[in-house]
């Protein structure tokens, strides 16, 4: 903004009634061909424009974007976002690397205080939270209102405080008895008196701070994570252009949604499109509001971070086009769920989806983030949805400035980046377009293994039985028919219980798919309100858990009198990040782990998250169902996924009476009032003002202040990684791979979670086993995640995921043969061995390698294993380009051919001959040590990546700048 160094000053206008806003008018630059231009495309025509300099972004660039139609797939377009944001997970190990950044370009002779974020970055602390403690006293606090415990809670209002005065037990901050027969409390007088997370005591909707487990999970978040807060201080103290948002605050995409987004950025009154890419994949939910963004890994973030753009392939877009209205049962997870599908079979990897058509305009912008929000579970790099009026109505509604609104409305229209909802007016031309029909949506779970597997509600029964008798494998568990039916009794808190398959043991409802939704949590807890009314209860062992995005959900259920309900049915609210979706839950009661182990049962999860991998809630949990909010309580209380809503009563109310699901089931009308009512532009501004003002913990915490971090050698956290040992000033020839062993042979969609866990460290690992060394007790591991910010334990976590399935094991496990002595050791073992006899060691793997979320440890860990190249069948886009950033080669079988059918088993060693120049897409030869020889394609797609390679990576290449 300051330079302006681009060719296209000519262009820059003044903003019709607002001659103090200049901007690119970049409409003017097209012309005719620029109408054509799909909405997200011209967003990266105006990016180019403004960021023109000639040399990372050049002339050609942008004329290239603007021949979009012709050009699509055939060249690599450069990409400035306007800022980036990050999560702490894997926040941690991009600062991490800038202070090792620092410390490198010091020790080569240069100035550690250039290396600062050149791009406007926050990173939200919001992926350490653990559920230490749920179902607090508060579950077992007197009958609210006193009389007889066994009367329904229907005659109770949930605003009103009943005659008999008593104390709320646990909560000292609720000021003793509540006054009897106030008729004057009302939600919008509770409203005016929250402050920070607005939550009510539960059963007498007296003002609190914060519920008792909340405190509790709290005070083990910054406990156990002391030492990477006070790195995230230090950071937040010495580098320029960054901001951190404290822990309790709220989920990256959430926060990213609710209070850092833009829509348009205005820098010294130029304007200009918002946009971003940030290291978790659902940065697309901000798709939803008309902001181009979406996930990268930490690598590729970092560069951004230092002023390089984002380079991609100048894709192909997917329009989707939207008809109808959804059935009134069918929530936005149906929805979402159905749209996923379909993109699914359309093959959408790697290419942009844009939304058009009348059923646009039906979706609500909490709908579209929602959708947008589940992007990589279907492949896109994003799913746009350009602003119309129903974003402009958003965006009022909760709280933007209307002379903000008017000027960003007046620049969207002169550039043509606002979508007219008018039928009459022309839409975009499109590589391809899907058509989907909202009326025909209806009410669907995902499992129980891969999001993807849709299953009708309808169906879930005969699908579970379906899963039980087919062979292990996406679906099926292979259980033999004589013990499907079998019960295993289990004594729990003194009452004795029955287990079978299909039992419920965990019960999540997580918001962060869902928060930027509020119909979907107030569904949950209305069905609750009416569920307990009707005198059902949910199973104590089964592990329930809420964990909102933001305080903004726990404000709306509050004042909308439906919290006390999800308490009582054990949905307390236990914290605020990512919690049981990156398995973090707690243990199962000991009881409960015994008794499945025992009887082999098929045990579910149900959760209304985006992750549902096979042992990613708990080990003993086979069975993960993804489902809406009320969905996952209403099988809560169910206690099994073997039943018919239809047919089969939830359970038995007060008087013996079956309660069905239908009975009990909010309408869209109940949901619509209770919305309007609760869900207003306040919420959003105290949420903005809780994220100002921080909270007390995050403010009184010290950190030093000096340039370089004074690295402690006894962190178990924090360590100054060693990519930078080799800093290369110039580029060099790629190195043969010469005689390399196979340290994995996997099959096909190996995700990154498989690659570079993110939950709880196995007693039994190679991480726990060094941390143990190290002093520590199993209770003070904490999670992979957590411990990003050391490579040591993450080096030992690649490949530590138990459901890991590697040929030569042939079963479930994180282990590995080591060919030289035969021996069978953990993966980390066999790679140090490898290492210390000058062993170069490359993978095997099938289709889809590297799926999943954005994972930068999952190329970082493989390189600090020895791992030279990876020789798969294809791969996840984003997970290759991490490869290609940390110095590995991705090699990809040509069509046709994989292992099998090249004979071989990944017991030869492989030489990889590399030409002294590279050029993109070139084909390589392997040699193995039978003779064998084939060829396989370097999956380098533009002279970019091949530098980068040539450095050792991008770190490499971004550091030698600063030389």
């Amino acid at each position: 903004v300051d330079s302006l160094r681009s060719p296209y000053q000519p262009v820059i206008e003044a903003l019709g009634n607002y001659p103090q806003k200049k901007f690119y008018n970049v409409s003017k630059l097209g012309g005719a061909k620029y109408d054509t231009l799909p909405y997200s495309i011209r967003v990266l025509f105006e990016s180019s424009v403004r960021n023109c300099d000639g040399f990372l972004v050049k002339e050609t660039d942008a004329m290239n974007i603007l021949d979009w139609k012709t050009k699509q797939n055939n060249v690599e377009v450069p990409f400035c976002p306007a800022r980036v944001v990050l999560q702490d997970f894997t926040g941690i190990p991009a600062m991490v690397d800038f202070a090792a950044m620092r410390e490198a370009v010091r020790n080569a002779g240069g100035d550690p205080v250039k290396v600062n974020p050149a791009c406007p970055t926050d990173l939200t602390v919001d992926h350490s939270l653990q559920i230490d403690f749920s179902k607090c006293a508060i579950q077992n606090a007197p009958n609210p209102g006193g009389g007889d415990s066994q009367k329904p809670m229907a005659k109770l209002s949930p605003l009103k405080a009943q005659p008999r005065k008593l104390p709320c037990r646990g909560q000292t901050a609720c000021k003793g008895p509540c006054s009897a027969g106030d008729s004057s409390r009302n939600s919008g007088q509770f409203s005016a008196q929250i402050e920070n997370t607005p939550i009510l005591c539960p059963f007498h909707l007296q003002p609190v701070p914060e519920p008792e487990t909340v405190l509790k999970n709290q005070e083990m978040e910054f406990g156990r994570n002391r030492e990477r807060l006070q790195f995230f201080k230090w950071s937040s103290k010495v580098f320029k252009n960054i901001s951190i948002i404290p822990p309790e605050t709220g989920m990256a995409h959430q926060v990213n949604l609710e209070y850092l987004s833009r829509v348009v950025f205005e820098v010294k009154d130029f304007l200009y499109p918002d946009s971003v890419v940030g290291t978790d994949s659902h940065m697309t939910m901000v798709n939803g509001l008309g902001i181009l963004g979406w996930g990268v890994g930490g690598i590729e973030t970092e560069a951004v971070m230092l002023g390089m753009p984002v380079t991609l392939t100048l894709p192909e877009v997917v329009g989707c086009e939207l008809t109808g209205a959804a059935s009134p049962l069918a929530t936005s997870i149906d929805i979402v769920l159905s749209i996923t599908k379909h993109l699914r079979q359309a093959d959408v990897a790697g290419k942009f989806v844009e939304f058009f058509g009348s059923g646009v305009s039906q979706l609500s912008v909490a709908d579209r983030t929602t959708i947008a929000n589940m992007c990589p579970e279907y492949g896109a790099i994003l799913s746009f949805f350009p602003v119309d009026n129903v974003t402009l109505k958003h965006l009022k509604y909760t709280g933007f400035d209307k002379a903000k609104l008017e000027v960003m409305e007046a620049y969207l229209k002169a550039v043509k980046l606002f979508r007219n909802d008018e039928s009459s007016s022309r839409e975009p031309e499109y590589s391809q377009v899907v058509q989907i029909s909202l009326s025909s949506i209806i009410p669907y779970v995902s499992g129980p293994k891969r999001s993807q597997d849709r299953v009708a509600v309808n169906n879930m029964k005969s699908d579970f039985q379906a899963c039980l008798n087919e062979k292990s494998g996406v679906k099926g568990f292979q259980i033999a028919v004589e013990k499907q039916n079998d019960i295993v009794p289990v004594q729990y808190e003194g009452n004795e219980y029955k287990l079978s398959h299909g039992c419920i043991v965990i019960a999540a409802v997580i918001s962060c798919t869902n928060n930027c939704n509020p119909s979907v949590m107030l569904a949950a807890g209305l069905l609750a309100k009416k569920a307990v009314e009707a005198g059902l209860v949910v199973k104590p062992y089964i592990r329930t858990s809420l964990s909102p995005g933001s305080g903004m959900v726990t404000h709306y259920l509050s004042s909308s009198g439906v919290l006390p309900y999800l308490s009582k049915l054990g949905f307390e609210v236990v914290g605020y990040g990512c919690s049981t979706c990156v398995g973090n839950t707690a243990p199962l009661p000991e009881a409960i782990r015994n008794a499945i182990k025992q009887g082999d049962i098929i045990a579910c999860g149900v959760l209304s998250g985006t992750k549902n991998f096979e042992g990613r809630l708990c080990d003993c949990v086979r069975a993960n169902y993804l489902a809406s909010p009320p969905l996952v309580v209403a099988y809560a209380i169910a206690g099994t996924v073997r039943i018919d809503f239809e047919t089969e009563p939830l359970g038995t109310g007060f008087n013996g009476k079956s309660i069905y699901l239908r009975d009990i089931w909010p309408t869209r009308k109940e949901l619509h009032t209770m919305e309007e009512e609760c869900v207003i532009s306040s919420m959003f501004k105290e949420l903005q003002e809780k994220m100002e003002k921080g909270n007390k913990r995050w403010n009184l915490l010290e950190a030093p202040e000096s340039t370089l971090f004074p690295w402690d050698l006894k962190s178990t956290y924090i360590r100054c990684p060693s990519f930078f040992d080799k800093l290369a000033k110039e580029p060099v020839s790629p190195q043969l791979i010469e005689n390399a062993h196979v340290l994995l042979y996997l099959g096909d969609s190996v995700t990154t979670d498989h690659i570079s866990p993110a939950g709880s460290i196995a007693r039994s690992s190679a991480a726990a086993k060094y941390l143990t060394n190290k002093g520590l007790t199993p209770r003070e591991f904490n999670s992979y995640g957590a411990r990003r910010g050391n490579d040591a334990v993450m080096t030992r976590g690649t490949f530590a995921n138990i459901k890991l399935l590697n040929k030569f094991i042939g079963k479930p496990a994180p282990k590995t043969i080591h060919f030289p002595s035969g021996q069978t050791l953990d993966v980390f073992e066999a790679a140090e061995l490898y290492q210390k006899e000058g062993i170069p060691v490359i993978i095997l793997a099938g289709k889809k390698y590297g799926l999943g979320s954005s994972r930068d440890w999952a190329a970082k860990g493989p390189f600090l294993l020895g791992v030279k190249a990876v020789l798969a069948e294809s791969y996840e886009k984003v997970h290759k380009s991490q490869l290609i950033g940390i110095g590995i080669a991705p090699l990809q079988f040509l069509p046709g051919e994989n292992p099998s059918t090249l004979g071989l088993t990944g017991r030869e060693q492989f030489s990889v001959l590399f030409p002294p120049e590279l050029s993109p897409g070139m084909t390589l030869d392997v040699k193995t040590s039978t003779g064998k020889v084939f060829s396989v394609i370097a999956l380098f797609e533009n002279d970019m990546e091949i530098t980068l390679y040539k450095y050792g990576g991008s770190l490499n290449f971004v550091a030698r700048r600063f030389l």
